[in-house]
């Protein structure tokens, strides 16, 4: 699954597995239509492993930590089960240990998915997946959702009281004896000592450029990893708009030959299909390329490629916009490479990024448009730099950003 995406549930009883290299600590949550629990209760894990349709299972270190939710056996009034991880080490974060969700069938075992968030950096908690009721339907989401501040801001997120496990509070020193009076010169008491703290939460501070914005306050400028939700408050969905892509010669009079495509994914970050200057169409026309431009001279953008987000079938859940060298001239030979997102109806500029760095390598990852549960599509700046000369040696890095 990818960020957003979300599957039907063909079983009443699901096991949601979270495995990573490194020990976690697994949870659930009982959430009301609200988003918040009725009570502490209403909080699954290690020290209270079992509540109305929810359990806890610890896989002890040797196998992952699993939640289990029977949607038969929810309490009325529950719609909605989050799953979320936390590093079991204190002040941990999940740099470098992506985890990896499992849905079963807690019946047969089987898979229904599993959900790798991308892209983890400071965050010390995690809502990996939620187990959700819409229309009658439960359905499993892929979420993903990062916090700074561990298990701290997941309780404040839904209404949980409850201390952050990985830094209980420290017991009071007790008060110190007064030493009695002396005949010498009175000397200065020391303060009594004071008990080790555990530090602060640190405040939600995500990985740098990392954080979702929105178009309320007109174009944005994306940084690497940041996300734009690509809605403006009040308005409808955006429906057509054109990726522009463009690049120059590092230097006077040198021509550069790249090639912009971009690829479609399911929700599993399955290849759908690719659109570039050899396949100037796809799913059925909402996806259209300009053709290719051999050069890269001329102001503007070289390559646009036109997308009816209203038109993508909904087994498309993720597009990532790439840009390769089929020449093997590397981005270091370029002067500057960038993608925009224009709304198609009014030629306004919505969002641009802008490669700030080269690296001597013939393909880049420019951006991906992901469709969020809600039926709208969030834009990310990537900015990852790979060896690839053609779109076909694009798809498993794109799949692996999503």
């Amino acid at each position: 699954m990818t960020p957003g995406s979300n599957i039907p549930l063909t079983a009443s009883r699901v096991a949601v597995d979270v495995a990573a290299p490194v020990r976690l600590d697994v949870s659930g949550l009982l959430l009301t239509s609200d988003g918040k629990v009725r009570s502490d209760d209403d909080f699954i894990f290690y020290n209270q492993p079992s509540g109305p349709g929810v359990t806890y299972r610890s896989g002890g270190g040797a196998a992952p930590d699993s939640i289990t939710v029977d949607t038969a056996a929810l309490p009325p009034g529950i719609e909605k089960v989050v799953v979320t991880a936390s590093p079991d080490a204190a002040g941990q974060t999940f740099q470098g240990i992506e985890p990896t969700a499992t849905i079963r069938d807690a019946g047969d075992g089987s898979v229904l998915a599993t959900f790798t968030p991308p892209q983890l950096g400071t965050e010390t908690a995690l809502v990996v997946v939620e187990i959700y009721l819409r229309g009658g339907q439960w359905k499993a989401r892929a979420v993903g959702q990062g916090y700074a501040d561990g298990l701290a801001g997941i309780a404040t997120d839904f209404g949980v009281s409850v201390e952050e496990p990985a830094a209980p509070a420290a017991p009071v020193a007790p008060p110190q004896p007064v030493a009695p009076p002396q005949p010498t010169a009175p000397q200065p008491v020391p303060p009594a000592p004071v008990a080790p703290q555990a530090p602060p939460a640190a405040p939600a501070a995500p990985a740098p450029g990392a954080g979702k914005i929105n178009l309320d306050k007109g174009r944005v400028s994306l940084q690497k990893n940041q996300t734009v939700s690509l809605v403006k408050g009040g308005r409808p969905l955006l429906s057509l708009v054109k990726m522009g892509l463009g690049w120059e010669p590092a230097y006077r009079g040198g021509n550069i030959d790249l090639d912009a495509s971009v690829i479609a994914y399911g929700p599993q970050r399955n290849h759908v299909d690719s659109c570039y200057f050899g396949k100037l169409s796809i799913l059925n026309g909402a996806v259209k390329h300009s053709g290719d431009n051999l050069t890269g001279e001329g102001g503007g953008d070289d390559e646009v490629i036109v997308v009816d987000l209203g038109r993508i079938p909904q087994e498309v859940t993720g597009l990532v916009f790439t840009v390769n060298s089929f020449s093997g001239q590397k981005f270091t030979d370029i002067a500057k490479a960038y993608c925009r997102l224009v709304d198609a109806a009014t030629d306004e500029e919505l969002v641009r990024f802008d490669l700030t760095n080269a690296e001597a390598q013939t393909g880049v990852l420019m951006a991906k448009l992901v469709r969020q549960f809600s039926g709208e599509w969030d834009m990310t700046g990537l900015g990852d730099f790979v060896k690839a000369r053609t779109v076909r040696n694009m798809v498993d890095p794109g799949a692996k950003a999503l």
